[in-house]
């Protein structure tokens, strides 16, 4: 065949932007671009405007980054198994009732003992009661919903904001009739902070969390023929309750632990949690699992660095957090295609 030499070849080669696309379509680059991120945002909060000594700065900030990876870790990790099992991704712990049950315990203490009682007591016998009180509390509560034949994801949510709503109200109830001294300091408490984390209780979380992390990765792939539903699940021979056990341990654990360590975060896991389904581009949780972990860096990290030095710490950076994730919650719960 001849032809016109006045025309270009057509060349078949992939675009740099086909070839760009494809590439983002893999989870794995899509972990290493996030992940990046988080390095540089750890290395602008570690190094970034030092006011005195940068051995100093980097003692206490570097504790702060680990706390912040913790919780990350705990609660990503924990909202996104919590999905699978649920089959539902507007629902997490928080939701649930566990934040209204924590802030109950420490007002009890305070209600019972007194402020000063408070201050005094021992963290790490604090830190133990608390975790032992509210891991107890949720293994009964996702016991109860998901033991039996009845499962209803409405039942779930009903329960959940009926028990939220009576911890608040029966907290509230106590605070009215604590002395004002006594209110002050356990409104102190309440606010979670992840600047000033206690060495040893740090290293026990993160302990708890890796212990919990471990007892899932054997169950990796289990997790993702979950997520096709118990019917499926059983007939492909996952032990759905056994399984389900397991699950429900290890999130009560990660929950408790980093919930006691810094106080709550009533959203933080329903925001990382939804942002890894989208970001990820694979429903394996081999890749949501690490992506909700860095994303929750970000969000941390980024929130951090936003009240710190533009904001110059007016505010505190739970509060952030629960403001945007109350309203992404009504954003799941009006999109038709939330499930």
């Amino acid at each position: 065949m001849l032809t016109d030499p006045t025309v270009a070849p057509t060349s078949t080669a992939p675009s740099a932007r086909v070839r760009l696309a494809a590439a983002w379509a893999q989870p794995w680059v899509r972990l290493a671009v996030l992940g990046a991120v988080v390095l540089a945002l750890v290395a602008v909060y570690l190094f970034g405007q030092v006011p005195g000594s940068l051995s100093f700065a980097l003692e206490y900030r570097s504790r702060t980054v680990a706390a912040m990876l913790v919780v990350s870790t705990a609660v990503g990790v924990s909202t996104v198994v919590f999905h699978t099992i649920t089959q539902n991704r507007i629902l997490t712990p928080s939701i649930m009732g566990f934040d209204a049950f924590y802030v109950l315990i420490s007002t009890v203490i305070v209600f019972v003992s007194g402020s000063a009682a408070f201050l005094a007591f021992d963290q790490l016998t604090l830190w133990i009661t608390q975790i032992v009180v509210m891991v107890a509390f949720s293994v009964l509560l996702f016991t109860w919903l998901f033991g039996g034949k009845r499962r209803s994801i409405h039942l779930m949510l009903l329960v959940g904001i009926v028990l939220g709503t009576f911890f608040r109200a029966f907290t509230e109830w106590m605070q009215r009739m604590l002395d004002p001294l006594d209110f002050q300091v356990l409104s102190d408490a309440m606010f979670a902070s992840l600047t000033r984390p206690d060495e040893t209780l740090l290293t026990l979380t993160a302990v708890l969390v890796v212990l919990a992390c471990a007892a899932l990765v054997p169950l990796r792939r289990t997790l993702d023929v979950l997520t096709l539903g118990e019917p499926a699940a059983v007939g492909l021979g996952v032990d759905h309750r056994r399984v389900v056990l397991v699950l429900f341990g290890s999130v009560s654990v990660m929950i408790a632990a980093s919930t006691a360590l810094v106080g709550p975060i009533l959203f933080f896991g329903l925001i990382v949690a939804n942002l890894a389904y989208s970001y990820a581009g694979s429903f394996r949780h081999v890749w949501t699992l690490p992506t909700a972990v860095l994303l929750g860096m970000v969000c941390l990290l980024g929130g951090q660095l936003v009240l710190e030095r533009v904001l110059g710490y007016g505010g505190t950076l739970s509060t952030v957090i629960d403001f945007a994730g109350g309203l992404f919650f009504l954003y799941l719960v009006l999109r038709k295609g939330a499930r």
